[in-house]
């Protein structure tokens, strides 16, 4: 019951704000001076959503920029991504060195771990000598 009141009370609101609206359009206009500017006159809308503004033409052009300005916002733009690509680049450069420091840590493990297996078989000159020559030939081949 109270929500057809509401409905009711809404749609009587409607109305008098459209005979009201309807009104002072009517009383704003004089009946028998000519108008000296092109100013319409605007009844009440036929779907009653007066609160919304008129509809206007569709124009294409009207947000198109001058060259300059788009000259002057793509330079910028490119500014931009210049700075983020170097510092992109930073980074990357940043985590191959840590990379490349992990992996040499890990070989160099990797490399103390063997030669203490061989010390264990054989002797420690000879160990010692074998290193030795392993760094030549590694500096031979680099």
């Amino acid at each position: 019951m109270r929500c057809d009141f509401v409905m009711l009370s809404w749609k009587h609101a409607k109305a008098e704000h459209k005979s009201v609206r309807m009104a002072t359009a009517l009383a704003s206009a004089p009946a028998a001076a000519p108008i000296a500017k092109a100013t319409q006159v605007t009844g009440v809308r036929k779907n009653g959503k007066d609160w919304h503004a008129p509809r206007k033409a569709f124009r294409p052009t009207a947000g198109q920029t001058s060259y300059a300005k788009r000259a002057e916002k793509e330079a910028q733009t490119a500014e931009v991504k210049k700075l983020e690509r170097e510092m992109k680049a930073e980074k990357e450069e940043e985590r191959q060195r840590r990379i490349q420091a992990i992996k040499d840590k890990r070989a160099a493990k990797e490399e103390k771990a063997r030669y203490e297996v061989m010390a264990q078989k054989m002797h420690a000159k000879r160990v010692e000598r074998l290193r030795r020559r392993e760094k030549r030939n590694k500096m031979l081949k680099s």
